[in-house]
């Protein structure tokens, strides 16, 4: 866990050099506001709990009382931590896997749940950006949009396809890896990868038996919405703090630049999306007609897209490292190190 907090130093390194090229300085940052600052980081921590309200109704809803709710929505807040320090925001899903393994459930079906969460919150912000995209189109912003469409649409794909195709086909590790693994690792290796294959075939048995049912649309539209409330969120943070330093911007147009940054930030380069996602939000908005975008004709600045990122990365990882030492970890402690 102790490497996870270099996350804090390692993405400030984009902001030293975004200071240092554009010559940003700390009476740039603090002219933003202290109340945008609050309002952008309310907004944040409002999104981290509408995930946390989202996995608790998933786990209520297939799984029964696992624990009480305010638990729940905080094992899913606490993992945030682990998501928002890995490169393409993964990870998290282990820490609640395991969370609701320590409470009886087996990993198969803590794991399909868990899927089920994953693949609707993909499915928004894929949605989203691909709208973003389109805009980048319709204005000529060709490169940019095709950044977006380049990642947005294949991890919103895989997790799709992979999820539907679920309730058809048992997934198991193919053959010729499992041989191959073998004859390298011989019977410890064997029984890794027999566990595997008893877990994939646990998540397609769960997508077989739930997946036709009025309980699983009725559960998967639920689930859209709420993600759609999350997102939204991320996209107030932007528009409370752009237009708290003057620059005007509309709900609509900050929601689709947050989820066209989102987008690039998924590329596995750095952790937590540290400098793509500072990059992306600016160049979206920079090379759009500004008018037709919404916004006035002054152009973004640096230190807007600094301040914003404090408040929704940093203020971000605070929040859930301190759900996550406080309440996440201490209830799988005897389990193996995250």
């Amino acid at each position: 866990m102790n490497w996870k907090l270099l996350a804090l130093p390692v993405s400030i390194v984009p902001f030293v050099i975004i200071a240092v090229t554009f010559n940003i300085s700390i009476e740039n940052l603090l002219a933003v506001g202290i109340i945008p600052f609050a309002g952008a980081s309310v907004a944040m921590a409002c999104k981290l709990f509408t995930q946390g309200l989202k996995f608790n109704y998933l786990v209520k809803k297939f799984l029964g009382p696992v624990d009480v709710n305010w638990k729940t929505i905080s094992v899913r807040i606490g993992s945030e931590f682990v998501t928002s320090t890995t490169p393409s925001f993964v990870g998290g899903e282990l820490v609640r896997i395991m969370w609701l393994s320590k409470k009886g459930v087996p990993v198969g079906k803590a794991s399909w749940v868990t899927i089920i969460e994953i693949v609707t919150e993909v499915l928004v912000a894929g949605i989203i950006a691909i709208i973003a995209a389109a805009f980048s189109f319709a204005y000529g912003a060709y490169i940019v949009g095709i950044a977006i469409l380049a990642i947005s649409l294949p991890v919103t794909g895989v997790w799709s396809t992979l999820f539907f195709l679920s309730s058809k086909k048992t997934f198991q590790v193919p053959g010729w890896i499992y041989r191959i693994i073998t004859q390298v690792g011989k019977e410890r290796s064997a029984q890794h990868l027999d566990k595997v294959n008893v877990w994939m075939k646990e998540i397609c048995d769960m997508s077989r038996q739930t997946l036709h049912t009025q309980q699983i649309k009725k559960a998967f539209g639920v689930s859209m919405i709420i993600s759609l409330f999350t997102w939204s969120f991320y996209g107030l943070s932007f528009m409370i703090i752009a237009n708290g330093a003057g620059y005007v911007i509309d709900f609509f147009h900050a929601l689709l630049s947050t989820m066209a940054s989102n987008a690039i930030g998924n590329i596995p380069i750095t952790i937590g999306g540290s400098g793509l996602t500072e990059f992306a939000i600016w160049a979206y908005i920079g090379h759009l007609n500004t008018l037709a975008f919404g916004a006035t004709k002054n152009s973004l600045q640096w230190n807007i897209v600094i301040v914003w990122r404090i408040a929704t990365y940093h203020v971000g990882l605070v929040i859930s490292w301190l759900f996550l030492m406080k309440i996440v970890y201490p209830s799988i402690k005897s389990t193996k190190t995250l």
